[in-house]
């Protein structure tokens, strides 16, 4: 947990650059969700927090593909101002099989793709490290991506039905039943599939909904925001968003709803 001293210079990822998000081709849908850059903005380094969305992520940055594993709380890596990330994020059931590890084994981590033994991870690098501008880095990373994922297998199907129970309104509880299995089972493919089990996953997406609210409401009162994004209450929420980020709900809401993002 970050000291309260601290806390107060903590931005939030959103904050601290220019981030943008686009529709994966059609050759890479079956295992990713989207495609994505992240342009930090030069001057003084910020302690940027990298919060817990229930996603696996595959990196390109400082010339090196990294895998970002699942995050149970934030994470505050060290950044240089000026750098540009280019991101694509795994769908649901996708990413044990693409890596062929299970995510329990990455919570938490940021690891080299070559150091999970990947298949060609030197020749996407040196392509990638060949291209001029960050535009065309996205192009190319799209295509390799695309290349690598023709002959792999489908993503999990029950991950995307434990995932999209976990994004909404019906309990975890429910699951078992619907995809007749045993709680047992249940544990193990969300542990494999996601890193941790369902409850966790139900925790972070709730987050991520408070989070979504924060950037759609400019003066909405934090106990109705707690209500809206499905926490018991405003306390509930304070205490899960403080565990989650290591900021407040009010913090948040400053970063994100009162003032446009910078481009």
């Amino acid at each position: 947990m970050v000291s309260g001293k601290r806390r107060d210079t903590i931005l939030l990822a959103a904050r601290a650059g220019r981030y943008r998000e686009y529709a994966p081709p059609p050759a890479l849908r079956r295992h990713f969700s989207r495609l994505w850059s992240h342009a930090l903005h030069d001057g003084p380094p910020a302690m940027v927090a990298i919060v817990p969305d229930g996603y696996c992520d595959l990196l390109w940055i400082d010339g090196r593909l990294v895998v970002a594993g699942p995050d149970r709380t934030a994470a505050f890596p060290v950044i240089q101002p000026g750098t540009t990330v280019i991101g694509a994020r795994f769908a649901p059931g996708a990413a044990a099989r693409w890596l062929r590890t299970p995510l329990s084994a990455l919570v938490g981590c940021s690891v080299r793709l070559g150091d999970i033994g990947w298949k060609d991870t030197a020749g996407f690098e040196a392509q990638l490290e060949d291209c001029p501008t960050p535009s065309n880095a996205l192009a190319l990373f799209a295509r390799l991506l695309g290349e690598a994922a023709h002959d792999d297998e489908e993503p999990a199907p029950d991950a995307a039905v434990i995932f999209a129970a976990a994004d909404g309104d019906r309990p975890a509880s429910c699951l078992p039943g619907r995809l007749g299995i045993s709680e047992r089972q249940l544990r193990r493919r969300c542990h494999h599939h996601f890193g941790y089990g369902v409850k966790t996953l139900e925790r972070i997406r709730r987050f991520q909904r408070f989070l979504n609210l924060c950037c759609r409401s400019h003066r909405m009162a934090l106990a109705h925001l707690a209500l809206e994004a499905g926490f018991a209450d405003q306390a509930h929420m304070t205490r899960e968003v403080g565990e989650l980020s290591s900021l407040t709900p009010a913090a948040i809401l400053d970063q994100l709803g009162t003032r446009k993002a910078p481009d």
